[in-house]
């Protein structure tokens, strides 16, 4: 299920004249039991609600006073969201005959005309507060205190994501409100703006509305809506956008090593996490080990606990690094195998997290495992899967791709071996500009797009080339002048300890030739670091000693190199 709170505004959307009707009632009823979370988010003051609503305690949490205040029926507890205006205020309101005049813990509220006073005196006294309308009401609050505020700190308190909400409402205060979540609808009487600017126009008015609401939220209906205000950019077609849904994709991004995939998938993740989903990215090699602005779990030494990821992305502010170089290849689908059932239990309990995101996904679904537990990429929101190796996946992995993104100078390639995986016929990949190519589900062909890059680059890949373990074809071979010897570092940290035990002629031999640089160049990707150790190279009256003393340096102050040898060192074949 995409959503797992209602969100609702309590005046002609809940309620009508004031009354809550027993069927709207029954219908939140079924929606708790089956363990949705229900909010109630009012502009009213909360002992005006109280007193005409009999059934607080069929909410989680109570937002009132347009987000001013959060109460919990249960606890009975009240919480404050902001400081409320001065009493000067209301006092002087008063003296000026404004009538009604209500003054809550954080809200001042009047009606029109009398907005013209609350202005003047506002200015008079040199408030700084916003006033809010609402069919009439006049409400006075703090800056930046509203519906939506009021939805974020209940959705805080709950542990609750926004991009799990499905919202309400019918009036001027509520755009806010239903912007703020995943889905905001409006009632038929609604507002006609309201209407025009929501995700999904209701056919029944007030009560009527959100009991209609409710039974699309129980039978399934509103995970299938098409939210294009959220889609995310991945790049462009002839300077028209191009973006994907967030919820129910099954993405494959595939090419060839130093393609590019990294690439696509750190500008993806940059916008996603930017925009407050959650994203859990399993990393067998190190990839993403520095990566910005969320928590990584695990290091070349210790395997996280599927228990301790479970208990951080508790918190739907936490997207989370799962580094796993520290698991051998062998016992990566058997972690894995663990992980995916707790991952898809807390998003049928919190609706979090949002995405799933598989580097190597072959190294976890491998074409050997038969079955996955997963039946549809919505079951965990959305699903990355990165792999240089569409057909080494598993086909129940493959079985949930709905559309593939390939990178590379033969995306055509890609495409091709990816569709024979699948069984399918590989499409047409007509010719143009573009540095990727994106095929989806039910179309004959992919388009060339032009990637709408990362804002920050990422040093990719820094902890596995420093301590983790490079493929065969990656790694340095020390061989000698007379190829007398073949030792193979397979990181930068065996790289260094190799070197300071190697006779002279030996790292002379390979200094001269330029293959350090090249290595650093063509196998890390690193330019910056090849150029510096070249100019090493080309300095012909330098000695061995200072010269291997020179290039660690250099790779000490680019990567940080564990101070003990790791435990983990497996030798294996990097599909």
């Amino acid at each position: 299920m995409r959503y797992n709170v209602l969100a609702t505004d309590y005046d002609e959307t809940l309620a009508s004249g004031g009354q809550v009707a027993e069927a709207t009632i029954a219908a939140l009823e079924r929606l708790s039991k089956a363990g949705i979370k229900l909010l109630l988010v009012t502009g009213r003051e909360l002992d005006d609600l109280l007193s005409v609503f009999p059934h607080p305690a069929l909410f989680d949490l109570i937002v009132a006073e347009n987000g001013g205040l959060l109460y919990d029926p249960h606890q009975r507890t009240c919480d404050a969201l902001a400081t409320p205006p001065p009493p000067e205020l209301a006092q002087r309101l008063r003296d000026v005959g404004v009538s009604p005049l209500g003054v809550g813990q954080v809200l001042v509220a009047t009606r029109e005309p009398h907005d013209v006073q609350v202005l003047e005196t506002i200015r008079e006294l040199g408030l700084e507060l916003q006033v809010i309308y609402n069919k009439g009401a006049v409400m006075v609050l703090p800056p930046g205190v509203n519906k939506a505020s009021g939805l974020c700190a209940a959705l805080d308190r709950l542990g609750l994501s926004r991009h799990s909400v499905v919202a309400v409402g019918d009036g001027e205060n509520d755009h806010a409100f239903l912007q703020a979540a995943e889905c905001g609808a409006a009632v038929a009487d609604a507002l006609p703006a309201l209407r025009d600017a929501c995700d999904l126009p209701l056919d029944g008015p007030a009560g009527r509305g959100v009991t209609e609401l409710a039974g699309k939220l129980m039978a399934g209906e509103l995970d299938g809506l098409e939210l294009v205000r959220h889609h995310v950019l991945l790049g462009h077609d002839e300077g028209a956008e191009v973006r994907l849904p967030t919820y129910g994709l099954g993405l494959l991004v595939a090419g060839p090593s130093g393609s590019g995939k990294s690439t696509v998938t750190t500008a993806l993740l940059e916008r996603l996490v930017g925009d407050g989903y959650q994203c859990v990215i399993v990393d067998p090699e190190g990839d993403y080990a520095e990566y910005p602005g969320v928590t990584v779990l695990g290091d070349p030494d210790r395997v996280p606990s599927v228990d301790e990821v479970a208990h951080v992305l508790e918190q739907p502010g936490h997207s989370v690094v799962i580094n796993l170089i520290g698991l051998q290849l062998r016992d990566r689908p058997a972690y894995f195998a663990e992980l995916l059932p707790r991952l898809t239990g807390l998003r049928a309990k919190l609706g979090h997290p949002h995405w799933l995101v598989l580097d190597e996904a072959h190294h976890l679904m491998p074409a050997e495992v038969r079955q996955v537990p997963l039946q549809h990429p919505g079951d965990l929101g959305s699903v990355l899967m990165i792999t240089v190796h569409p057909d080494a996946l598993s086909p129940a992995a493959l079985s949930l791709v709905n559309g593939t993104i390939a990178v590379g100078k033969e995306p055509e390639s890609t495409l091709a071996a990816f569709a024979t995986a699948r069984g399918l016929d590989a499409p047409e990949l007509p010719d143009g500009p573009g540095d990727i190519a994106l095929w989806l589900d039910g179309t004959e062909s992919g388009r060339r797009l032009t990637l709408a890059p990362a804002r920050q680059e990422r040093t990719r890949h820094r902890r596995k080339y420093a301590a983790g373990t490079m493929s065969k074809d990656k790694s340095f071979y020390f061989t000698g002048p007379e190829q007398r010897m073949r030792l193979r570092a397979r990181n930068l940290h065996t790289f260094v300890e190799l070197a300071e035990g190697l006779d002279h002629d030996t790292w002379l031999h390979h200094l001269r030739r330029g293959d350090y640089s090249t290595w650093i160049r063509d196998c890390l990707g690193d330019a910056e670091l090849a150029d510096e150790v070249a100019a090493l190279e080309r300095d012909e009256a330098a000695d061995a000693d200072s010269t291997r003393r020179r290039v660690a340096d250099l790779i000490g102050a680019r990567y940080t190199l564990p101070a003990e040898p790791t435990a983990f060192d497996p030798d294996h074949d990097d599909r």
